[in-house]
Order: structure tokens, then sequence, then C-alpha cells
């Protein structure tokens, strides 16, 4: 990048005068308010690019306005600076809203660029491909696949994201995209017009790169051969959202063999072996052999959805045999496939993923290396077998120190009790700056806090229903207007089918439509009730009266079932430490921090929020939650929480 000496801005810290009721940003955002906060997390990013190998990890409370108190000192700093964000979803937001007000109030001449894993760009060899065989299993994707066709001719970016009427999950996506597996590469025909290789390129020209955290960890883990230029011309990293990077890297340093990677090799190998041949017999038949002994080691591990010590499955005999013949289709797939490698790019890169997958199958259900969980995931139709390293620090702290580079951290929620021990620990950042910032918001006057009396301990098999009791007479108070966040799919089951008949307000509910889609309807009725668990935790921004009500089941403590969370808190013990004060609370205290999170979202909305778990106070470490929440009035009178809504109603209406 070309240090910028063009700026309007004297070079020492200009940030917080340009996030003041006076500055840049005031004539620019509509309604703009200065943040003492946001100036003061401006004023520690500028003070930190102005160092050599500094780091920053800031925790900026909801409606801090973090994103700008980064972007206005980036843009100002002259420096190649690369943004991580936790989704593709923040990554757009950020790319498309926010960088271009940013830019334009500072009238900043910087190039930025968005950069997304490659399955989020159309493939033409693959679009090619899959149009020619005609193999599709239904109407709807011969549909999608057509205008998905008509697409391609439009699209400059290629980025699948364009295409809004084709949901993210659609089977038709990963026919029309690549994957590291299956790219051609360079000898891909259609290499010089690649959408992943031009957003690339753009990218590495760029003084500004917004990517999220699953390709910065593929990256530093260099699982994408000939990528690993981008990351070393980076003078600073902001990582936002950054409370979601240990487990993605977790994920991305470790080892994973997919039913899918297999099926998908077998379909890859007919499909090029047809386009190269039009034989349908020979390679093809073996091919199927491959997706057959798959489909059977799937279906011996049992029906249902899983996520256990593979150490469970390993000892099956049964499994082993099927696994014995799984070994056996894959090493005859890669025999089938070599003599037609130097006939085709495309079988040649089939038979180079198969050489791959034999190792992976042997690594992953074999004795697992040190330090590492081996485990799997079910699901009605797949599987997964992973195995993941139970420490991370020392390997995302290697991978950091080999680039010179400031890092800055933040989120709404990092710090347990206030302290960054555990988020520091995790990623092997204790020699880091810590700045903790509390939200702007008066939750004071604004918010409520209550917490029912008379609710059963939490393994009580009837605490569900209790604590729909509860949740029933507070919707009604709140007229809809209401999340209901599950620790459980089972307690949101329960919910639903007790809430379908019992509830007078629109019920929505996760998995009957896409999340975006649900969240769009509960902003259009204004009086819905929402069942969530999981995902709508964190990352669901509902402004105004539509969301007046937040009510939680349980303190989200981690399944103690769960291999992974198991396998840290036997190694934590091992060493002499402590698993539920180091990790399992922690843990816990920034997730229901995120739960919380999604109750007052701007300045002028108003809410209730309700815990049911009573060990919130019968517990010692209750306090530790309290402690790490906003300050807000608490009670546990129902009245109070009727008497908030009618306050809030008529505030409204006046």
């Amino acid at each position: 990048m070309n240090s910028r000496t063009d700026s309007p801005f004297d070079s020492e810290l200009q940030a917080a005068a340009c996030l003041g009721s006076d500055g840049a940003l005031a004539g620019e955002v509509p309604g703009f308010a200065a943040r003492p906060q946001q100036q003061q997390m401006a004023q520690a990013v500028e003070r930190v690019l102005a160092q050599q190998g500094e780091t920053l990890i800031v925790e900026a409370g909801t409606g801090t306005g973090k994103t700008f108190a980064y972007l206005v000192p980036a843009l100002l700093s002259g420096q190649k600076v690369i943004i991580s964000t936790g989704t593709r979803h923040l990554q757009d937001q950020l790319f498309h809203r926010d960088l271009p007000t940013v830019r334009s109030a500072l009238a900043a001449p910087v190039n930025a660029a968005l950069l997304k894993g490659r399955a989020n760009y159309l493939c033409h060899h693959r679009l090619e491909t899959t149009r020619s065989e005609g193999r599709l299993t239904s109407r709807q994707q011969v549909s999608q696949l057509e205008n998905i066709a008509d697409w391609s001719g439009r699209t400059r970016s290629g980025d699948i994201a364009e295409l809004t009427g084709i949901p993210e999950d659609s089977p038709i996506w990963p026919r029309v995209t690549s994957s590291a597996d299956n790219c051609l590469g360079q000898q891909c025909e259609w290499f010089s017009k690649c959408h992943v290789i031009q957003a690339r390129r753009a990218a590495q020209e760029a003084d500004l790169v917004v990517i999220n955290h699953h390709l910065l960890c593929a990256d530093l883990a260099l699982k994408e051969e000939g990528f690993g230029e981008l990351l070393p011309g980076a003078d600073v990293f902001i990582i936002d959202e950054a409370h979601q990077l240990p487990e993605t890297a977790a994920r991305f340093f470790g080892m994973t063999l997919s039913s899918r990677q297999l099926q998908e090799l077998a379909q890859d190998s007919i499909d090029e072996y047809l386009r190269e041949t039009a034989q349908l017999e020979g390679l093809p038949d073996i091919a199927r052999e491959l997706e057959h002994a798959t489909r059977e080691v799937r279906l011996t591990m049992g029906r249902g959805e899983q996520r256990s010590p593979w150490s469970q499955m390993a000892g099956k005999r049964d499994l082993q045999d099927k696994l014995v013949l799984l070994r056996e289709a894959l090493a005859a797939l890669v025999n089938a496939l070599e003599p037609q490698a130097e006939h085709s790019r495309g079988l040649d890169n089939c038979y180079q993923r198969a050489l791959r997958l034999q190792g992976l199958l042997v690594q992953t259900t074999e004795q697992p290396p040190e330090n590492h969980v081996h485990w799997f995931e079910t699901w009605r139709q797949s599987f997964r077998i992973n195995l993941t390293p139970l420490d991370v620090a020392d390997i995302f702290s290697t991978h950091r120190h080999e680039l010179p580079s400031r890092w800055i951290f933040t989120s709404a929620t990092l710090s347990v009790n206030g302290s960054f021990t555990h988020f520091s620990h995790r990623l092997g950042l204790e020699e880091a700056e810590t700045l903790q910032l509390d939200s702007p918001f008066d939750f004071q006057n604004n918010a409520l806090f209550y917490v029912p009396e008379g609710m059963p301990e939490p393994s009580d098999p009837v605490y569900t229903e209790r604590m729909l009791d509860h949740a029933e007479q507070i919707i009604q108070a709140a007229r809809g207007r209401s999340f209901l966040l599950f620790t459980s799919y089972r307690a949101l089951n329960i919910a639903r089918e007790r809430l379908q008949t019992s509830c007078d307000f629109p019920l929505l509910v996760q998995g009957s439509a896409p999340r975006s889609e649900l969240l769009e309807r509960f902003r259009e009725l204004g009086n819905a009730v929402l069942l969530g668990t999981s995902s709508f935790w964190e990352g669901v921004d509902v402004r105004g009266e539509a969301l007046s009500c937040v009510i939680i089941d349980k303190l989200p403590f981690a399944s103690p079932g769960d291999p992974v969370w198991q396998a840290r808190i036997d190694a934590l013990k091992e060493k002499g430490g402590n698993p539920f004060m180091d990790e399992q609370l922690p843990h816990a205290v920034i997730t229901l921090k995120q739960g919380v999170g999604r109750l007052i979202r701007d300045v002028n909305d108003r809410g209730v929020l309700v815990i049911c778990d009573p060990r919130l106070l019968s517990k010692r470490y209750g306090r530790v939650f309290l402690n790490s929440l906003p300050d807000m009035k608490r009670t546990r009178n129902p009245d109070d929480v009727v008497a908030f809504f009618q306050a809030s109603d008529v505030a409204a209406l006046s």
C-alpha cells in the first residue's frame, strides 16, 4: 500500500475529534450524537496504530458505535488494514453501509475491498459442468440453476449474496461454487475470468480489506495454497466480534473429514469423466461405490443427530467393517483416477483430492495426535469426524507473531466480571492492553430486569413448563413483542407446542424459515413472539418497540456431554485447574451477555429482561453473571413488569 500524505487531518490523535459533536461524522450521519465511549475507543485504537507491534483488546458495550470507533482511525492511518468480522452478513453490512459512510465523511481516498471465502463466489467451470451434465434432482434446482446462469452474465463480483431469491442453504450452491478441494486453479479454462482470483487481486491492491474469521483462520493455517501473500502485507488487523474467534480458530487449526467431501469427490469424478468420455460405465461405477460406502458408514453410526467422542464409535465392530469398505472404495477410485489424470485437468484435480482424503481418512479414524479432541457429529444423512486442538493459544500466537502487525480485538462481550483473562488466555494475548467501555444507553431508566420467584431447579423435569407459565404472563403484558431464547432445542420444541395454542400473538419459530426471513417478519408484524436458540443469541439487531422483552430460559452453560467441552474440562483437571471457574463459567457469562444484548439496541429502546434460572440468585457464582450485565433496576414482582410495559406504552403514545 502507498502511504497517504494528503489526508485533510493532522497526523496525531484526530479520530476522537472526528467523532465529536462538531466533527466530520456529525455532518454526514443523520441523527449523529457524540458518545464519549466511542471517542475513547477511537483514541485508543489510534494510539495503537501509531506504535509497532502493539495489541489492544476493547470491550465496547452495546451502543458504543465500535465500528465507527475503529474505522475512523483506520482510514486516517495511511496503513494497510484488514478487518475481520464474525459472519458474511456483518461483512456486507460493514463494507456496503458503514465503510462508505465513514469514508465519505472523512473524504478519505481509501481503496477498499470485500473478500469472502471461495464458496461465496460463482465458479464458471462448475456452472458449465452442472448445466451440461443435467443431473439435478428437482424442478426447483433446475429453475434456480437457470436463474444463476442468467445472473452469471451480468454480475461483476460473482458474489452469490447478490442473488437474494435463492436461499443460502439451497443444494444448488455447492454445484456452482468451488472449494479448496475441487478448484482447478491455473489449469482451469476460466482462470482469467475467475471471480475468486479477481476478488483476491483487488484485496491485495486495496488499502483496507474486509474479511471474516473463517477466511482469516484458513489463511493463517495456510489451508488455501497460494493465498498466503495477503496477510503478511497488512500493517493492522482489526478483529470485530472477537469473542467468536477462539472457536473458529479451533476448527481451522484442526482436521475434519466429512461425508460431504467424499460424496462431492465421487460426484465430481463422475461429472468430469462423463464430460471427457461420455461413458456411463467404468470409473462412474467405482465412484458410485464410494458414495454407497459413505452412506453405509453413516447408517452404521446410528440415527438422529449426535455429537460425541469418537471413542464411542471406535469400538463398534460393524462400523470398523464399514470403514474398511470405505477405505477400499476410496483406494479403488484413486487407482481408477490415476491413469485418467493426465488426460483431464478436472480428473487430475479429483485424483489429487482422492489422495488427500485417503490420508485424512486414516488420520481421523485412527489414534489422534496428542492434545487433540477426537470426536464426531452426525446429522440425518451426513457425518463429520473431527480432530480439534484442545488449546489454540500457542498456535494462534505463533501465527500472529509471524505477522509483525498491530492487532485490535473488539466485541461487546469479552470480559467476565470486569476481567479479560478468559478471552486473552484462549488466544495467547496475555500481553495485550485492555479497555472496557460500558454501554452509553440508559439501562437504569429504560430497562427492567425480572427474575421470577418460585422456579424449580433447572434439572427438574417440570422446569420448562414452569418457565412457560411465567413467560405466557409476560408475553401478554408485553403484547407480544418478545424474544424467547432457549439453551436447548428440546426446550424450544416444548415451548412451540404449548404456545401454538396458548399464544394470542403471531408465533415465529427458529427453523420454520431462514433466520433473515424470520427477523424481517418479526420487525414487520410489530407484535410477534420469536422462539430461538443458539444462533439467535447473538448478531440479531431489532430496534424499536417490536422487541420489548427478552426472556431467557436458563443460564447458558455448555452441555456437559459435549465432547470438546468435556475434553477441555478433563485437561484442566489434569493440570490442577478449576474447570468450572476457568472455563465453564466464563463461557456461560459471555454467552448470556450476548443474549441480553438483544434487548436494548438504540438510545430510545425500552424493554424487560427476564432470566428464569433461580441459580442466578441462589448460587454464589450468580454474582459473576450479575456483575457482568448492564446496571438495571431489578425486581421479582410480576406487577412491576406489567407497570413497566404500561408506562412504556404511554410514553410511546405521548
